[in-house]
């Protein structure tokens, strides 16, 4: 998703036709007399997607096509593009769930929403560690937060531009938001990776499989082989209990193929887009729709698994809902895990401490 911020350009239409004048509608119907008007309780949702890039594009059209919101407002410098990826949705119509959809690079268009999600970004290059597009992507992020904060105070931000721990932790600091409404998409993907990988070689579904991967997004995060289990039997304790030996090293060989499988995408397509598009659809409608599910996400872990050596954002198994993130599920952790995680907000850290961003969170814990 490259993106760069322009000059003005006025809100793109959002298609209605002109044919809309002559007032086709009423012909059409004849309304109820005496009708009761909607009631106040009916909720409206919209969404906007910030980057109208493959990444933005996957993630929209999930969204879309799960009929997670009534309204989609898409943002992206690039005025033609981003009406060109208005309207290939909008032509779509007839086979989707009935959505309003609305294009703009004014931020405007973003007014009112209960969930902005920021996927604009420079494009990982092959090769490229997700930290490495840190000090690429700040400049940016300054630019967008404080736009939608402004247009939307009450909305949930979900980062997804990499490196996402760090972004998650610059638009806490930008937005002033309480950090329960500021999430970034994590190793939520890197978890749906994980459990392919295990079921793969367990031969079961990988809905039965359960694992996390935790920590940072990227090449320091933890696979946290004590917590997995296949149709709720734990993996580790059943192979001890059962004497069935195993190698530590054949564990480590698959947390490796997870690291390396984003990579391996972007070596062969040059980008990810569907499976993120997926796991971000996956976010959107537990905070939504107040699912209360558990998912691994970047949160600020601070206070948590005894992490207190500063504010910083990475992976934890937590609770979502229409507050944002409720809760942070308290996984036994062996002693191995445990370092490996303050390893992994250590390696985090060390970035965020070269940022000198100004300004401060609008709330203390998760």
């Amino acid at each position: 998703m490259e993106e760069e911020q322009g000059s003005h350009v006025p809100p793109l239409s959002s298609g209605k036709s002109s044919l809309q004048g002559l007032d086709i509608a009423h012909a059409f119907f004849k309304p109820l007399l005496q009708s009761a008007p909607p009631s106040s309780t009916k909720r409206h949702t919209k969404v906007s997607v910030i980057g109208a890039g493959n990444v933005g594009m996957a993630i929209a059209q999930t969204i879309l096509t799960q009929d997670l919101t009534d309204e989609l407002a898409l943002v992206d410098a690039k005025p033609e593009k981003l009406r060109g990826e208005m309207l290939d949705l909008q032509h779509a119509a007839a086979f989707l769930p009935r959505t309003r959809i609305l294009a703009s690079v004014d931020y405007s268009v973003t007014t009112g929403s209960d969930l902005c999600i920021v996927t604009a970004g420079a494009r990982q290059i092959p090769g490229e560690s997700r930290l490495n597009l840190v000090q690429r992507n700040v400049a940016l992020f300054s630019d967008i937060v404080p736009r939608l904060a402004s247009h939307s105070p009450d909305s949930i931000l979900l980062i997804v531009s990499n490196p996402v721990d760090v972004l998650t932790y610059v638009a806490w600091k930008l937005s002033g938001f309480p950090s329960n409404r500021v999430i970034g998409s994590g190793t939520n993907l890197d978890s749906s990776r994980f459990r392919f990988l295990i079921a793969d070689h367990l031969d079961v579904n990988a809905q039965d499989v359960q694992a996390y991967i935790v920590g940072e997004h990227g090449d320091s995060s933890v696979a946290l082989w004590s917590s997995i289990s296949v149709g709720g039997v734990p993996v580790l304790s059943f192979l001890e209990k059962k004497e069935i030996a195993y190698e530590k090293e054949a564990l480590e060989r698959i947390h490796k193929a997870v690291i390396g499988s984003a990579y391996e995408v972007i070596r062969l397509k040059g980008y990810t887009s569907w499976a993120i598009g997926y796991s971000v659809a996956s976010l959107a409608r537990s905070l939504l729709r107040d699912q209360r599910r558990i998912h691994p996400v970047s949160v600020l872990a601070k206070g948590f698994y005894g992490m207190d050596a500063g504010e910083v954002f990475l992976s934890l198994p937590a609770q979502l809902g229409r507050g944002g993130v409720l809760a942070v599920t308290h996984v036994h952790l062996t002693d191995e895990e445990a370092e490996r995680l303050r390893d992994s907000a250590n390696a985090i850290l060390e970035v965020q401490n070269q940022l000198h961003l100004g300004g401060g969170g609008g709330g203390g814990g998760v």
